[in-house]
């Protein structure tokens, strides 16, 4: 009889590198739709505010994507500082969260160019839920099978870790909601995501409380 194969692992480190970088590119590229925005030709400094000034929707947008951007990073900061072993399917949910993440820069340049249309005010935040959606898949399946990717020391409190992750997902699901009315507005929902996440927390943690212990 054959026996059974051996799981096999990939290099976290690389892994982790990979996901900074990608992170890092997109929040560069970020700044290329104020880059390529046309101010004309202003002949005086009041002409050159004001031409500043009418950028205000593309500085908005610049600013929010950046702000969750960087609460996504953090997010990926925190699982990859306990998940110990990455194996193929951890890979790709990674692998398919940076996919939603790259995309960041195109829909935040719809923001401000398309608000008019359903389509300009609702991509962004789909775009956001769904990045945050895998990278709460992405933990978990990290945390299934007892924690079966994590460090040894990260096992028993893997549903509070995540608090984070499922909090950035209803908050974007929120705002993917709302969105088609309220347009920008809509990523006011974010503001929950700390008071959220200390909630999802607590309750993880008492439900582990109260957890009976294993047998010895």
């Amino acid at each position: 009889m054959a026996e059974p194969t051996a799981p096999r692992f990939y290099d976290r480190a690389r892994v982790a590198g990979y996901t900074d970088g990608v992170f890092a590119i997109a929040a560069t590229l970020l700044v290329l739709d104020l880059t390529t925005t046309a101010i004309g030709e202003p002949t005086g400094d009041a002409e050159l505010w004001a031409a500043l000034g009418a950028m205000w929707p593309s500085f908005l947008s610049f600013c929010v994507s950046f702000v969750l951007l960087s609460g996504l990073w953090v997010i990926h900061l925190g699982q990859f500082r306990s998940i110990a072993r990455v194996d193929l399917p951890l890979l790709w949910l990674n692998s398919i969260r940076l996919l939603f993440v790259v995309l960041i820069p195109f829909t935040t340049s719809l923001v401000s160019q398309y608000s008019d249309f359903y389509a300009g005010r609702m991509l962004l935040p789909i775009n956001f839920f769904f990045a945050a959606l895998l990278g709460f898949a992405s933990w978990a399946w990290a945390a299934a099978r007892s924690g079966h990717l994590l460090a040894d020391d990260a096992r028993a409190n893997a549903r509070a870790e995540n608090a984070g992750g499922l909090a950035a997902v209803l908050c974007g699901f929120v705002a993917m909601i709302i969105s088609p009315w309220v347009g920008s507005w809509a990523f006011v929902a974010y503001a929950l995501n700390g008071p959220l996440t200390v909630l999802l927390k607590r309750r993880g943690a008492a439900r582990v409380a109260r957890a009976p212990s294993a047998p010895r």
